[in-house]
């Protein structure tokens, strides 16, 4: 792992292109900047840029859209002259850079009262060896979400056997009662997690040759015989645009095009596998503000006030929305605006069984290497034994040689 983290932490010979970026030079007298690296879309970074505005003229808050964000933190994150104080992104990098040791604990920042406050799986996403490094502010999930002129709330199986035979009777002629993206992990790790399978423990060891994988992927085989021979993002996307799909598991991404397309969209639980009782269960992601630790000894009270001030479930709601995804923070869901979006309801309902995306270093490797996995087994036809087997060894050899 040293070997590793050392690798990520290699400064760049030209580092230039960098500069301007820092952030911890400001005179203690005066305004304090405070720089927010982000990737995000115009309008999730507007309200936030706007929630924090009323922190000026004391406090000036500078969000910075940055191209290749989690690369340039691991070049910059420890250089005072052109890291961030800041950056808002996904919680699944924080093992990456806690333990290049370029985060703070947001604990040294907000109370454990104002925590309390928080969804309890957000706060689970962000912590990384006991130690909590983002403060959430939203979150998302994959759905189960149909076309309601095609598959009535009434007929939308509660169960995968019920799906699955839903999907004998209507995958016909170039149309399908069901898609996924089958051989992707994002999208096929919730059928894992229904057969309490996960792809790598917390002590980062490889579970790919697991008897519930195993058994998941077995399982799970019997439905690709009803689904496209190709499962990629676009080909899934545009069966269920065109409304050649009546149901299928998404994110929350696709909803905007499916309105636009005029789909009259339905949201409904994740069916249930007989013979666990698990519902299929996805990753959950979580985002939220992260704190570098070169801002902390010259901006601390500073950062403080920022993160209270994104504690107001005020911002949450905004930035649902704008955002399609569901707050962080539980008061946020007595609201008529939050109550009203079936959608987000949704995604609060399927969160109450999520698990957070691991967010150890392992992870970059096991999404490989599982993504291998289900290539072999569902494209290739491999047996799944032989391929977990084969997929388990190689993730092994990758992460040992991280160490």
């Amino acid at each position: 792992m040293k070997r590793f983290i050392s690798l990520l932490m290699v400064v760049a010979i030209s580092i230039s292109m960098f500069s301007g970026c820092g952030s911890n030079g400001d005179d203690s007298s005066g305004p304090v900047t405070i720089t927010i690296w982000h990737d995000k879309e115009e309008a999730v970074a507007n309200v936030l840029s706007e929630a924090l505005a009323g922190l000026a003229p004391e406090i000036n808050v500078v969000l910075e859209k940055k191209e290749g964000l989690t690369g340039a933190l691991k070049i910059v994150g420890n250089d005072p002259s052109s890291a961030p104080d800041m950056y808002f992104f996904a919680h699944d990098k924080i093992g990456v850079y806690a333990e290049m040791g370029i985060l703070e604990p947001i604990t040294s920042f907000v109370s454990e009262e104002m925590l309390g406050s928080y969804i309890g799986m957000t706060l689970d996403a962000a912590t990384y060896k006991e130690e909590i490094y983002q403060l959430p502010i939203y979150y998302e999930t994959l759905l189960f979400m149909y076309n309601k002129n095609l598959l009535s709330e009434d007929e939308v199986p509660k169960t995968t056997e019920k799906l699955y035979q839903y999907m004998k009777e209507t995958s016909k002629s170039g149309e399908y009662g069901f898609v996924e993206q089958h051989s992707n992990v994002y999208y096929s790790v919730p059928w894992i997690h229904a057969f309490n399978g996960r792809l790598i423990d917390n002590e980062g060891t490889p579970l790919l040759n697991s008897e519930e994988i195993i058994e998941a992927l077995e399982y799970h085989k019997k439905f690709l015989e009803f689904m496209p021979g190709e499962s990629e993002y676009s080909t899934v996307n545009t069966l269920f645009l065109e409304e050649l799909a009546h149901s299928t598991i998404n994110g929350p991404w696709l909803v905007p095009s499916a309105r636009e397309a005029g789909i009259d969209l339905g949201f409904a639980s994740m069916p249930i596998v007989d013979k666990t009782n698990i519902p299929l269960t996805p990753y959950s992601g979580v985002q939220g503000l992260h704190v570098l630790k070169v801002a902390v000894d010259h901006k601390h009270d500073e950062i403080q006030k920022v993160l209270e001030a994104i504690t107001d479930p005020e911002l949450g709601i905004k930035m649902a929305e704008v955002s399609g995804s569901a707050p962080a923070i539980s008061s946020c869901y007595d609201d008529e605006r939050i109550k009203n979006d079936d959608m987000i309801m949704a995604m609060k309902e399927t969160a109450e069984a999520a698990v957070p995306m691991p967010n150890i270093p392992e992870m970059d490797v096991m999404f490989v290497m599982a993504g291998n996995l289900l290539v072999s087994v569902n494209m290739k036809g491999t047996d799944v034994l032989e391929a977990a087997e084969t997929f388990q060894k190689k993730a092994i050899q990758v992460i040992d040689s991280m160490k």
